[in-house]
């Protein structure tokens, strides 16, 4: 995972609250364009509303407004949405084939589905579906695994199994979890693995996998129904693509904690409504990551591109002094290895947030730690290319100067983070020093 620099944000969508004193819960929400928009009721609680626009099941766009007392009526929802997601709906309707809608009211738009290109392009993928092994890695968290396990059995998809990858585990809770799901329309398995750490975990989990395809999340993520839809259609057609990432929403912004890693960039940092491919020669150069190609509580690779990389570095992620990192490496060196990243939104996963600004400072810094620790494992894994690294720097300095704006955060507040970052970014390269040493004896053991 790449970090967000605290000072720093790309979205300025959530800016209608500070997340500090006069922060506001917003309530999220999903909008189908297509069919009459619903009335947004004031329950008391939610200020605010978040929104996320789609067009038969195809995420377009977001925005965030106040909401009064007297709630919302669906014109009136209409017509703020259609001020920030006029564009976007615009081109779709263009690359459809479909006149440009004057507006949008509380009726929806009208197109139809037979020549809407991602709907037409969904059907042709779940006729001839390949078979997919989704891993989930979990340590002694039942309540959120089970969460998790419950969004895959919505799934709409014909040919997938679940490996559940129990790391490091005190207790006996999640293989019953499993085995009390034996015999459902999803194939679930367990899989224990005791040496701690994520990518101890995902190694397992490929390992046991079945399929060619083999995708990842969370533990406390909320797959969209048609999650691995969207991941098959970022490998369809495409014989170079290794890695498929996606589009990470929060599932819930009910405090300022929340609030704040969405205003400094939270999982997407800039990855849109729009597919996009990666690879050695394009406009964004493999060894500088930023914004990401995508995070590790959403991506899926072909089992060609791991072996080809050999797994997730074990000295690199949760679980160990590194903290992060393994998703970005794997990454990187699956471009370096001559395939190709594909960003497809529609592949769409809802993340749970930290909910207290005490975690996001420790896991914003774990993120500082786990940059510059991949840095140094990039560097150990292809030593070739430090010249080119040397290169990047002023683009990197550049990037953090120039494309980001301020979050409105308070500053006594925003001064600890900055502090931690730097911190953080400092200690990576040896923390990754002294975490191969740990690993080393991990695996003689």
């Amino acid at each position: 995972m790449t970090p967000p620099s605290p000072s720093r944000s790309r979205h300025s969508e959530t800016s209608a609250s500070a997340a500090g004193d006069t922060f506001l819960p917003a309530k999220i929400m999903e909008v189908e364009l297509t069919e009459p928009l619903p009335k947004v009721s004031f329950d008391g609680r939610y200020r605010r509303v978040w929104v996320l626009g789609r067009l038969h099941t195809e995420p377009v766009g977001r925005c965030v407004t106040p909401l009064g007392e007297d709630g919302l009526t669906p014109d009136q929802l209409g017509t703020l949405l259609w001020r920030e997601l006029r564009e976007p709906i615009s081109e779709r309707f263009v690359a459809a084939g479909l006149t440009e809608p004057p507006a949008l009211t509380g009726g929806g738009l009208e197109a139809s589905r037979d020549v809407w290109p991602s709907a037409r392009n969904r059907s042709a993928i779940l006729a001839d579906a390949p078979s997919i092994s989704v891993v989930v890695c979990t340590r002694d968290r039942p309540i959120q695994l089970e969460a998790c396990l419950k969004f895959l059995e919505q799934q709409i998809y014909p040919r997938f199994e679940v490996v559940v990858v129990d790391n490091a585990a005190t207790t006996d809770d999640v293989r019953r979890l499993v085995a009390n799901r034996a015999g459902g329309k999803v194939r679930f398995r367990y899989c224990p693995e005791s040496r701690a750490g994520l990518s101890w975990a995902r190694n397992a989990g490929i390992a046991a996998a079945d399929s060619d395809i083999i995708a990842f999340l969370d533990d406390d993520d909320q797959p969209d129904r048609y999650w691995l839809a969207g991941i098959a259609s970022g490998f369809a057609g495409n014989r170079h693509a290794g890695c498929v990432t996606g589009l990470i929403l929060p599932a819930r912004l009910d405090t300022a904690a929340q609030e704040l890693f969405e205003q400094i960039g939270g999982h997407c940092k800039g990855r849109g409504f729009m597919p996009e491919k990666f690879f050695c020669n394009g406009s964004q150069s493999p060894l500088f990551p930023l914004p990401p190609f995508g995070a590790g509580a959403n991506m899926a690779f072909r089992r060609e591109a791991l072996v080809s990389i050999g797994g997730f570095d074990v000295a690199l992620g949760a679980g160990t002094i590194t903290s992060a990192g393994e998703d970005t490496l794997a990454m990187t060196l699956t471009m370096l290895s001559g395939f190709e990243i594909a960003y497809e939104p529609t592949a769409l996963m809802w993340h749970h947030h930290r909910q207290d600004i005490e975690g996001l400072s420790r896991q914003l810094h774990g993120y500082s730690v786990g940059l510059t620790a991949f840095y140094a494992a990039l560097i150990r894994h292809r030593p070739a290319v430090l010249p080119a690294l040397l290169r990047l720097l002023p683009a990197g300095v550049r990037y953090l100067k120039n494309t980001t704006t301020e979050p409105e955060v308070a500053p006594g507040l925003l001064n600890g983070l900055n502090r931690r970052h730097l911190q953080g970014l400092i200690l990576g390269p040896l923390a990754y020093a002294d975490s191969v040493r740990k690993q080393r004896r991990a695996t003689r053991s």
